[in-house]
């Protein structure tokens, strides 16, 4: 066990995309530097040559591309180790080709975000933040303001974290619909929801709330199209992956007032770059 500390201590880990600085100080990464050196990276890396020597990559999300371009500038990288359960963003048969191991975290899922959903519904539509702000710069507005209570749910991807958003949903009394490229409607009654066409849930759908896994094929999923089929008194929330929601199309909506509002905890570049509105 020793020699094989030994070995182990020898190994360089970076850790990629920390843009909420979560990593340092876990037991995890206590652990970890024990047995090798680790690097935190809570920026873009900029230029891959900073990546070169590492034996594992830790990477969040699909932050970042790993291209057939960027694992040739990787002699060393022996494993990506990947958070979540998708590796849409990884050339796999370069990767193979380099004998490098993927791994994906799978077996479970983050209750977080199907409360985080359920929070940004509420608050756009009774305009929390806004009205916030208004009261702290001395103003004091009235508006009328939006229920969940009896609305339309349309749920776009009823995975794990889609099935317990339909689940606290119910809770307020709303009624669910759903759609999945594989979804059955037996799998959707069994979450308590109506399975219905992606087209025909958008345009009934008071909020529609975006589970989907980033893939190729769903990748701008929610184009100009889709979102001039919902109506202009509905809401978007997107807590899955920016790029799922074509972001331009989006503003575009908002800005002409097609849909009534989104509420985003995804972006197609993240983190959000400070000049964009």
């Amino acid at each position: 066990m020793a020699g094989a500390k030994g070995i182990i201590s020898h190994m360089r880990v970076a850790i990629l995309d920390d843009t909420h600085r979560a990593y340092d100080g876990t037991a995890g990464v206590r652990r970890l530097r024990d047995r090798a050196e680790v690097r935190i990276f809570t920026q873009p890396f900029g230029d891959p040559s900073v990546l070169r020597g590492f034996d594992a990559l830790v990477a969040n999300r699909e932050r970042t591309r790993f291209t057939r371009a960027l694992l040739e500038q990787l002699p060393d990288l022996r494993i990506i180790a990947q958070t979540g359960n998708h590796v849409y963003h990884i050339d796999l048969a370069a990767a193979e080709e380099r004998k490098i191991i993927v791994a994906k975290a799978t077996g479970g899922f983050c209750t977080s975000a199907a409360e985080l959903a359920i929070g940004l519904m509420i608050a756009v539509m009774r305009q929390i933040p806004a009205l916030d702000r208004e009261v702290k710069l001395g103003g004091w507005p009235t508006p009328m303001t939006q229920v969940l209570r009896g609305k339309t749910l349309g749920i776009v991807g009823l995975g794990h974290v889609g099935r317990h958003v339909a689940k606290i949903a119910r809770a307020f009394e709303m009624n669910v619909l759903a759609w999945g490229p594989r979804l059955t409607q037996e799998a959707a009654a069994l979450a308590g929801t109506e399975s219905r066409e992606l087209d025909d849930l958008l345009s009934s759908s008071d909020i529609v709330s975006v589970h989907a896994t980033l893939s190729p094929e769903s990748r701008g999923l929610i184009d100009a199209r889709r979102l001039g089929l919902m109506k202009p008194t509905a809401y978007l929330i997107n807590t899955a992956r920016g790029p799922i929601v074509d972001e331009p199309a989006l503003c575009a909506a908002l800005a002409n007032g097609r849909i009534a509002g989104a509420g985003l905890d995804v972006f197609d570049a993240e983190p959000f770059a400070h000049q964009r509105r």
